[in-house]
């Protein structure tokens, strides 16, 4: 299986192999190991072949798995959502310094995720903030349906609350703080991503406009209208685009607090707050 991923050009083919076997067979990768040299049933080397076939075909392998792993949770995936990437837990991080001022200094606090997709960035934040609520917003319904469950299986269910909305359109605040993930790829490089990404991941939350920037634009007006007083705006960005979004919130009256790098050591997310 592996020598057929790497002859397909697979990256990470050994990994990918690897999991892909253990989640055929219901292993994890130590009983993998332990039963390596255990013959395999008929019907589960063609459960495996399939997966493989799909996988040289583009499929990226935790759309075959249907899940991913992300801030210490398993992510259920559906077509609607966008698999949550590494890069994104910097924009989580970011988000606890705000979540712990706004607690320190009223008890509970009250988040809206716009576009959020699997649910990840707003379980992640319940999952580590008891008093802590979420407005999770998306225009996809397959997407809520999907978060839905996500936010129950991690346990955060009853205070994570999915809203189908055109970005904000449909609240009138305050929120404490607004955490976002949005499409920033600008329109003409959609086309260029791997096929992994391009192929499996909606346009909808990839495609930022002709300068990858409209997103913002809306977010930054929409802030300005709900966020409270001393509230809180945190956003993942695309490489290179901080002083371009930095300048659209200005222009809102919302001033940087600080940002956050990823594990690439690209400037990946945003924190903003009301200038004073």
């Amino acid at each position: 299986m592996r020598a057929k991923l790497r002859d397909g050009d697979i990256d990470g083919a050994d990994l990918d192999a690897r999991l892909l076997v253990a989640d055929a067979l219901g292993l994890d990768f130590a009983a993998l190991m332990l039963r390596s040299s255990e013959p395999v049933s008929d019907a589960d080397q063609a459960h495996i072949a399939g997966r493989i076939a799909r996988r040289l075909a583009g499929e990226p392998v935790h759309r075959i798995l249907g899940r991913r792993a992300f801030y210490a949770h398993d992510f259920a995936l559906s077509p609607e959502t966008l698999e949550p990437r590494s890069d994104t837990e910097a924009l989580v991080e970011l988000s606890r310094g705000a979540v712990e001022e706004v607690l320190a200094r009223q008890g509970t606090c009250l988040i809206a995720d716009v576009g959020t997709g699997t649910g990840a960035i707003a379980v992640s934040l319940l999952a580590l903030y008891p008093a802590v609520t979420a407005v999770a917003v998306d225009l996809a319904p397959g997407a809520l349906v999907t978060a839905r469950s996500n936010a129950s299986s991690a346990g955060v269910g009853e205070r994570f609350w999915p809203v189908a909305s055109d970005y904000l359109s449909a609240f009138r605040g305050p929120f404490d703080l607004i955490v976002s993930n949005p499409p920033y790829i600008p329109s003409a490089d959609v086309a260029k991503l791997s096929r992994e990404v391009r192929g499996f991941d909606p346009r909808l939350v990839l495609d930022g406009g002709t300068d990858g920037l409209d997103a913002y634009r809306t977010l930054a007006r929409q802030c300005a209208e709900l966020l409270g007083t001393e509230g809180h705006a945190l956003f993942e960005i695309g490489q290179g685009q901080a002083s371009s979004v930095r300048q659209i919130f200005l222009e809102r009256g919302l001033v940087i607090a600080a940002s956050k790098n990823d594990l690439n050591a690209v400037e990946r997310a945003l924190h903003f707050r009301r200038d004073a």
